[in-house]
């Protein structure tokens, strides 16, 4: 029944979404960064598994305790009601029906509940040598076990039933917002990034592909359900501290625009060292720095009096950006293509903001909406009130991608190829190292340079020696700067380190 009501809300007021997003924003940031690091991007799914389980087991308990006790059983299924209304109220982007799908889903229970152990009391009594005239052979006018298992099924049934239905109805409430998709025509930009060079792949099987497929590429965020928008509906409004001309834009406004397409990588802070939470794609989007001027915004160098821009998305995250950086220059921007296609829903159609060398806790909001200028004293964004660092600027980091931990590569009669990928977002790579056992740094060999904004691919052919053997690589960004040895997690602001293998040469 709560899954039938939400789907005629808003799918995402569902009790196990609501009351998943209230989990997570009260998970301490250690918690999270466990749960990413264990179950990657499936850490959602072990959420919502998590609390189905619990429901599942206080069903049983509650089922075993009415038997003795209706009135209370039944009252405690109204409270975990109760719960998930308040979980609904929590969230950022709770409207006052949001409520509704916990509240009709606890009184759906709590009836089926107190209807069918009365049902189950009357069966389980002891029936009568002789069945009185009229009672069809049950418990003195109660009904018999046939009769209460089949009610028990009649009830299985409907629930099923409102389940399927109300996931019936979310979907087609996202129909409008596939469909804007389909139909939205990307403008060639007035920008456009040359293409890349067969240079900068380094020929090395095993590497990551320098332009990670969009099927491929990473998503982390706290979204139990993917917002589907209505790319038609859509508006984006900016805002705030020194704004002299406040804007609201539909998305027809951004793409007349003058538009830039630029390869640029992506890290999130949640990244271990050797992660795979990072990857390449082209971007195609409006770029963000004139946005704001033609709204008359000035960034603090120019006298501004607002040093932070706080993003917000459809789904209530706020993400808190400098906006020196992104109005100095670099090509940050509000993306509406990836790789050559309108953004995917779970990489924030129809629109999300990107700026080139910051992690993107602090960079990257999907499904945007509001931009509002102000100052990083005046306000914190979601994981800086989790005890993220304000300013996240991306570390020098580097991966061996082949070989994998623990492979077993032949020692002859050719070299081991070693490769895999380095980045440094704006300031790019100038140099890798490797480092085998606890011998001396060799240099590898580094594929062109797209662009600083970019990851560098390289490779390195060893010389292996049969045995047991510990693989090390650390990157020098463009600025001259050596990846530091010193291991850090990811709390507060990224982690670093370099990334080792070990393999054993046959």
């Amino acid at each position: 029944m709560a899954e039938l009501v939400a789907g005629l809300v808003r799918p995402a007021a569902g009790p196990v979404t609501v009351v998943g997003g209230a989990v997570i924003d009260r998970t301490p940031a250690a918690v999270k960064d466990f749960a990413i690091r264990t179950f990657g991007e499936n850490d959602k799914t072990a959420l919502q598994v998590g609390i189905l389980a619990v429901l599942a087991l206080l069903a049983l308990v509650a089922g075993a305790v009415a038997l003795r006790h209706r009135r209370a059983s039944t009252a405690g299924i109204l409270l975990f009601g109760l719960v998930g209304a308040i979980a609904a109220l929590s969230r950022p982007d709770a409207g006052p029906l949001d409520v509704l799908p916990s509240l009709a889903g606890a009184l759906a229970g709590a009836t089926a509940l107190y209807l069918l152990t009365g049902k189950a009391r009357r069966a389980a009594a002891p029936v009568p040598a002789v069945p009185s005239e009229g009672d069809g052979g049950g418990d003195g006018g109660g009904w018999d076990r046939r009769g209460f298992l089949t009610a028990t099924a009649v009830t299985a049934g409907a629930a099923a039933g409102a389940g399927a239905l109300g996931r019936y109805l979310g979907g087609r409430r996202g129909q409008s917002a596939v469909a804007s998709r389909t139909r939205l025509a990307l403008p060639a930009p007035a920008s456009p990034a040359p293409p890349v060079p067969p240079a900068v792949r380094a020929k090395a099987p095993g590497i990551s592909p320098f332009v990670t497929p969009n099927r491929d590429f990473y998503r982390v965020d706290t979204a139990l359900v993917v917002p589907k928008v209505d790319a038609e509906t859509w508006r984006l409004r900016i805002h705030g501290e020194g704004v002299d001309r406040p804007r609201t834009y539909t998305l027809a406004d951004l793409l007349a625009r003058p538009l830039i397409e630029r390869d640029i990588t992506l890290t999130c802070v949640s990244n271990e060292v050797g992660g795979p939470y990072v990857g390449n794609a082209r971007w195609l989007g409006v770029p963000l720095g004139a946005l704001l001027a033609d709204c008359g915004v000035r960034p603090p160098s120019r006298g501004g009096r607002a040093d932070q821009l706080v993003a917000r998305s459809v789904d209530g995250m706020t993400l808190g950006s400098p906006v020196e950086d992104v109005m100095d220059g670099r090509d940050a921007m509000l993306a509406v293509g990836m790789n050559g296609e309108p953004l995917p829903f779970e990489h924030g159609f129809p629109v999300r903001m990107l700026v080139p060398g910051l992690y993107g806790y602090v960079s990257a909001c999907k499904w945007i909406e509001d931009i509002e200028l102000t100052t990083f004293d005046a306000y914190d964004p979601y994981w800086v009130k989790r005890k993220w660092a304000r300013r996240a600027p991306i570390k020098t980091q580097s991966r061996i991608d082949t070989p994998k931990p623990f492979a077993r590569p032949s020692a002859g009669p050719g070299p081991v190829t070693v490769a895999g990928v380095a980045w440094a977002q704006h300031r790019g790579i100038s140099r890798v190292q490797i480092r085998i056992d606890d011998g001396p740094w060799n240099d590898a060999e580094l594929a062109a340079q797209d662009t600083v904004d970019t990851w560098r691919q390289w490779s390195y052919r060893w010389q292996a020696a049969p045995g047991g053997h510990t693989l090390t690589v650390r990157a020098t960004d463009g600025t001259g700067q050596v990846q530091t040895e010193q291991r850090t997690r990811t709390i507060p602001d990224g982690a670093s380190g370099w990334h080792s293998v070990f393999v054993t040469v046959t």
